[in-house]
């Protein structure tokens, strides 16, 4: 037997599908909203962090952490803080690190510096180009006369190596600044778990070149945050004309 619909009047599993269809373009939109706010979140505390970096690399320079302090140093409130650390090079334990910076490719020369309650800190004294790498090439910047006093920024500790390229301590080859690995294959005792990146004093011979630090931050948040409110409004008014079209 056959049911006469009025017309107009829409078929039961069609209505139902179009009011599944309109609940799920609620959903999405609900869901972007909600991304988009993260991100709203996100681009406000980076904002925050930018300023507090701003702050440290043009503060004083603070005493290096010391050994007591090395567990509590964490990259969000400690990195790129301005300190200093007065020591004695150990030249015969430096590594190379490769590099690519304003001046080109090289590397980057990594000195411990042995304090005076015998803790180690590996100070990046700064940039040699690849033709200057043998330490005879650059002699006069092998600083060994006693005592010397470092002013730099605190970095944290680069794990790994670089990308697509892992560090090689048994051949010395190295594309990150790990410490630990660094201190390890070197026989460093109480090296600290961060390394310090030398600031633009003059060194004899002008060379490893220091303040090469890039302090830059990707900062996107704003875009996504837009993105994600785009479409939920976009999902918002799919929802809208599913929902009216089920009415018609």
């Amino acid at each position: 037997m056959t049911i006469d619909r009025p017309a107009g009047e829409a078929e039961p599993s069609s209505s139902r599908s179009r009011l599944v269809l309109t609940g799920a373009m609620l959903l999405l939109a609900a869901v972007f909203v909600a991304l988009g706010t993260w991100q709203v979140q996100r681009l406000f505390w980076k904002l925050d962090l930018i300023a507090r970096v701003e702050t440290r690399i043009h503060a004083e320079p603070a005493s290096a952490p010391s050994r007591a302090e090395w567990t509590a140093i964490s990259r969000e409130r400690d990195e790129y803080r301005r300190v200093a650390a007065t020591g004695l090079f150990r030249h015969d334990k430096t590594v190379l690190v490769q590099a690519v910076t304003e001046r080109g490719a090289g590397f980057w020369v990594l000195t411990p510096l042995v304090l005076q309650d015998e803790t180690i800190v590996l100070v990046n004294r700064g940039f040699v180009p690849a033709d200057r790498r043998d330490p005879a090439a650059r002699a006069a910047g092998e600083i060994a006369a006693g005592p010397v006093t470092v002013t730099g920024l605190l970095r944290i500790s680069e794990p790994g190596g670089a990308f697509l390229r892992s560090n090689d301590p048994a051949n010395d080859r190295w594309f990150s600044r790990d410490v630990a690995a660094i201190a390890a294959s070197k026989g460093l005792d109480d090296a600290a778990p961060y390394f310090i990146d030398a600031d633009a004093t003059p060194v004899p011979g002008g060379l490893p070149i220091g303040g090469l630090t890039v302090v830059q931050f990707r900062n996107n948040h704003l875009v996504y945050a837009l993105t994600w409110y785009a479409l939920a409004m976009m999902s918002a008014a799919a929802a809208y004309l599913v929902y009216r079209r089920r009415l018609a």
